[in-house]
């Protein structure tokens, strides 16, 4: 384990951001690939392996995530504050009481420190059976890779300051049935944290299939319709007016599309209007249970057999979830994808939360509550049939626009706009933008389109 260290303790020395125009720049595949390694050496990563073995199981595991946080900070001047939620679990998958733990590295904000951004992978792995503690099952890439990303990218973004806080998340039990996403979903919770964005990284280090189909142009970026957290009221609100294409997560889902469009040599991003794969899941869903926006990104092809695989062969088919069957380019892409993501995410303001009137009516008033760190505002319209924003229709610079009623800051104001179009053939929403102009997700003015949880009033029903 010390030589391991030590190793890491060289890389992140030697090749932390130096003069890059952008964070992602300095995303290093050498970095990426000594870190699946270093995974795979641990045998296995299964929740219910040897917690106190020194260089073996899921305990060996999370503390050398614990210990390469502590690296990352060291070379930020402390930057980090690194912290391991912990719980004792028993439920389906894990029968006995079982000490669960995930490791947390928090770069607080310097202006929104409440104001949280988070990027996460789950760090244990399986094999062919859920509860096959004792085989090795490598998790190079379900999820190492998800892992990996999340070290990285904490490396590159650390050497900078945002206004808004990151958060870099190390998921324990998520084969077993998301206990480390719902422990995350909670601390989150407990720490009064303003979510805006959540990115969960799960198999992200591989472009060709079981089928022979490869892929290494695109990203799948997952995202939920209706909204989890829906009350029995909004519901049917939802159905009257619209909505269950404009959740804060499908929003943010167009977002990621279109950023990635602004680096043609990057990955496109495929939008798939899931929440996961048919008849799976992932840690996004304990966020979204709570009404956290949270999207999944995942490999455009999976490879199923180097996925919950024993190491075998049969018939000449080798099978294992082994580093040899990644594409460490193509996870170099998708780590820079989230870099920029997060980099963009943690300098833009809170997307605001927007209302529409227009019954009887032939225009529509669009008014929102002001939001910290916003210069301007940019309105969207588009129609009802049309599944993307275009450019904005208007733009409400902070110093000239006529405040809808008086407030003590620019955070408490209420600003409106009135759109020249009927509000029944169009949908419409908002987006916040800081300096340099830097722009939040777009903010949906329909019900449920907020980027925040739905209050639940006793007697409700989701």
């Amino acid at each position: 384990m010390r030589k391991v260290l030590t190793a890491l303790a060289i890389l992140a020395c030697s090749a932390v951001v130096q003069a890059q125009d952008h964070p992602a720049d300095a995303v290093s595949q050498e970095r990426l690939e000594a870190d699946i390694h270093t995974l795979v050496g641990f045998g296995t990563r299964h929740t219910l392996s040897v917690q106190d073995h020194p260089t073996r199981g899921i305990g060996a595991a999370v503390r050398w995530g614990e210990a390469t946080f502590k690296i990352i900070s060291a070379q930020c001047g402390g930057c980090l504050e690194v912290v391991v939620p912990e719980r004792i679990v028993q439920g389906r998958r894990i029968p006995e009481p079982t000490r669960l733990r995930n490791v947390v590295a928090i770069q607080w904000g310097t202006e929104r420190p409440k104001e949280v951004v988070i990027v996460q992978g789950h760090i244990d792995s399986r094999v062919s059976d859920v509860m096959d503690f004792t085989s090795d099952a490598p998790g190079a890439n379900d999820d190492g890779s998800g892992t990996v990303l999340v070290l990285e990218a904490a490396r590159v973004l650390s050497q900078r300051q945002y206004p808004s806080t990151i958060v870099y998340v190390l998921l324990s039990g998520e084969e077993q049935g998301l206990y480390g996403g719902q422990l995350m979903a909670d601390y989150a919770e407990e720490q009064g944290w303003t979510v805006k964005a959540v990115l969960n990284n799960d198999i992200v280090g591989g472009s060709c299939g079981s089928d022979g189909v490869c892929d290494d142009s695109n990203v799948r970026v997952f995202s939920e319709g209706p909204r989890a957290d829906l009350t029995e009221a909004l519901r049917a609100d939802q159905r009257r007016n619209g909505g269950e294409n404009d959740s804060p997560s499908r929003n943010l889902s167009r977002w990621l599309d279109g950023l990635a469009d602004e680096f043609p040599d990057g990955l496109n991003v495929r939008q798939i209007w899931r929440t996961d794969r048919m008849g799976r899941g992932g840690d996004q869903i304990p966020f979204l249970d709570k009404g956290y926006p949270a999207i999944r990104f995942s490999v455009a092809i999976e490879d199923y057999e180097h996925q919950h695989q024993d190491l075998r062969v049969e018939d000449g088919v080798t099978y294992g979830d082994t580093a040899e069957e990644m594409d460490f380019t193509y996870l170099v892409r998708v780590t820079q994808l989230n870099v920029r993501a997060l980099d963009r995410l943690a300098r833009a303001p809170m997307p605001p939360v927007v209302k529409a009137q227009a019954a009887v009516r032939t225009d529509t008033l669009l008014e929102w509550e002001g939001v910290p760190g916003a210069t301007l505002y940019e309105i969207f319209a588009r129609r009802t049939d049309v599944p993307a924003w275009g450019s904005p229709i208007a733009i409400s610079y902070v110093d000239g626009l006529k405040p809808a009623s008086s407030g003590t800051s620019e955070s408490t104001r209420n600003w409106s706009h009135v759109a020249k179009l009927r509000g029944d053939d169009w949908f419409f929403g908002v987006r916040a933008c800081g300096p340099e102009h830097v722009c939040s997700p777009i903010s949906s003015a329909v019900p449920a389109g907020a980027f925040a949880p739905i209050p639940q009033e006793e007697g409700d029903s989701k």
